[in-house]
């Protein structure tokens, strides 16, 4: 599923414009990229949590050159899969 199919599953189940479920999956994709940017959490009960992780910086190799090179710290999003969404997707 990407974001279109998810534009046109809300427009469906709700009666929505396409203009207004358009409108509605881009503002939730922006608040939850907005509290993730400021260092916050985002937690769905029963599906995940998306958290920044920060990493500290170390010294890398290239592996073309065997050149070292130092690679900076950085911050990245972690997806943790919630415990409904795990027995959800093992049902067999």
């Amino acid at each position: 599923m990407n974001k279109s199919d998810l534009t046109q599953a809300l427009q469906k189940e709700t009666g929505l414009t396409k203009t207004k479920a358009t409108e509605v999956v881009d503002l939730l994709f922006n608040e939850m990229s907005s509290a993730l940017a400021k260092g916050d959490r985002v937690e769905i009960r029963g599906l995940c949590s998306i958290y920044v992780k920060e990493y500290k910086g170390y010294t890398g190799r290239n592996p073309k050159t065997g050149e070292h090179t130092r690679v900076p710290p950085k911050k990245l999003p972690f997806f943790k899969c919630g415990k409904e969404l795990k027995e959800r997707v093992d049902k067999k």
